[in-house]
């Protein structure tokens, strides 16, 4: 039985900038990195793989791999984003810190059982903070009775 995610991984540009964005500005610690010289087949490598922790004791996680060819690009929201969650009040809180600092930030957006503001990381990827709204579960769930099918 599957029990949670412990890590989600993506690649990064420059782990400098990387920790700066998720540790400095969102506040997720760096519980670790692992300097990767041999990849599996033998083939050596460069690699870093940092992670941050989340509140629940999951984990973002980054490989930064200067040897590797990698299309970084803009991702519009709906391709790809990562949604993480806070509080009401955090939400606020890091939407003004945001703009104070000159990231990127868009928002805050009513989806109905969310708050959500957005940011782009160094990376380009986008990171949704999300502030849950009374009646959550019931607005979520109860408006698409049909989403098995």
């Amino acid at each position: 039985m599957i029990k949670g995610m412990h890590h989600n991984a993506y690649r990064c540009r420059n782990s400098h900038d990387t920790r700066a964005f998720y540790e400095d500005f969102l506040g997720l610690p760096l519980a670790g990195a692992l300097e990767i010289k041999q990849t599996i087949t033998g083939r050596e490598t460069s690699v870093l793989h940092s992670f941050y922790e989340m509140g629940d004791g999951s984990y973002i996680a980054f490989f930064e791999a200067p040897d590797r060819d990698f299309e970084f690009k803009k991702h519009h929201d709906f391709d790809l984003h990562l949604a993480l969650e806070v509080s009401p009040e955090h939400l606020l809180k890091m939407f003004e810190k945001g703009k104070k600092e000159g990231i990127e930030t868009r928002g805050i957006s009513d989806h109905g059982f969310i708050d959500s503001i957005y940011f782009r990381d160094p990376n380009g990827y986008v990171i949704e903070l999300t502030a849950r709204k009374d009646g959550h579960d019931t607005m979520l769930f109860a408006n698409n009775p049909e989403a098995r099918q």
